[in-house]
């Protein structure tokens, strides 16, 4: 299974839209653009079709994790939980 094939199960597992994709990646500071991450989505035969790269997809999951669960607290902040 390729990454970009990864992508688009979890695209539609998520019901993420284009846009929720790209907020998802600047949660961790890495910008694409809408045409950019539809390259990704393309069939392989497509002309514009583009493959999705690790640094891509590992930035798309670090998101999805912040997304997901919220951002991690400060130690200042977990010192003091304890």
């Amino acid at each position: 299974m390729t990454n970009n094939d990864t992508l688009k199960k979890l695209r539609v597992a998520l019901k993420l839209r284009d846009d929720d994709i790209v907020k998802i990646l600047e949660l961790v500071d890495f910008r694409i653009s809408k045409s950019e991450l539809g390259a990704f989505f393309r069939r392989e035969d497509h002309p514009k079709y583009m493959e999705c790269g690790d640094q891509i997809l590992r930035n798309f999951l670090n998101g999805l994790v912040i997304h997901l669960r919220g951002p991690m607290p400060k130690k200042e902040d977990k010192k003091r939980a304890t």
